[in-house]
């Protein structure tokens, strides 16, 4: 099975390279190089400069996932157990869960300065409410018998939480992961944008500015590989932990 997905990403791979290899054939404009000159160009840029950009990207995402994490989860699980709980903060989460994001950059800069804690909440921000919704609600499908064996035992909540609590709040967690993740990068990209001079928004805007189509296109592909990695990390993650959906 592994060697059936690597032959369909090879095959992805493959599928976008010819077709933009064929788009800058056509357009034979300084705007659409051709990809293998691009990938020339990663290849000599990328040890002495664009991969301090890319950690830099990736420190950030991984920080303000890991925010999100140690702050959503136990307020998701609160949410979906104990319902007192789920109707004090059930206002409060609906509320500024549709609030744009990305509109509050503004505020987060002006409050916390344009460095590394304003993008990192930012990222934060964005994972965090999705992370509470999704865990209260794998919780609360639980139906109510799958706790009375626990209960008739005396069952500490601990034990109920990594027996029933957790594996089945698990895979809509990782799923609200995957599908924010997404968001982040793009926001990420915007927030890079201001006040830093490292992270893959900051070299990719710097290359247009500098009308470097050639590094601006390797810092497009490297972003893109980025969320590759990232995504296959949280797919790698979702089979060991959720192994009873594969079988």
């Amino acid at each position: 099975m592994k060697e059936i997905r690597y032959i369909w990403y090879a095959g992805a791979v493959f599928a976008i390279f010819i077709l933009w290899s064929m788009t800058a054939a056509l357009v034979e404009l300084p705007i659409v190089p051709s990809p293998v000159r691009v990938l020339e160009t990663l290849g000599f840029i990328f040890k002495d400069s664009i991969a301090i950009h890319g950690l830099y990207s990736l420190w950030r995402i991984i920080a303000g996932l890991f925010l999100a994490i140690v702050v959503g989860l136990p307020i998701g699980v609160a949410m979906g157990y104990f319902s007192r709980i789920d109707r004090i903060l059930a206002p409060l989460v609906y509320l500024t869960y549709p609030v744009p994001k990305i509109a509050l950059l503004p505020i987060l800069m002006l409050l916390l300065g344009v460095g590394e804690a304003a993008k990192i909440l930012m990222i934060f921000l964005i994972i965090v409410f999705q992370v509470i919704i999704a865990v209260r609600d794998g919780i609360r499908a639980i139906p109510k018998e799958t706790y009375y064996p626990l209960y008739s035992l005396g069952a500490p909540f601990q034990a109920v939480f990594f027996e029933i609590l957790w594996p089945a709040a698990l895979p809509k967690f990782i799923t609200a992961i995957r599908v924010a993740m997404a968001t982040a990068i793009s926001v990420l990209f915007f927030t890079e944008t201001f006040g830093t001079q490292y992270g893959m928004g900051y070299f990719i805007m710097d290359a247009w500015l500098r009308v470097n189509y050639l590094e601006m296109y390797a810092g497009i592909v490297v972003l893109s590989l980025l969320g590759l990695l990232l995504f296959g990390l949280i797919d790698c993650l979702e089979k060991h932990f959720c192994h009873w959906q594969y079988r």
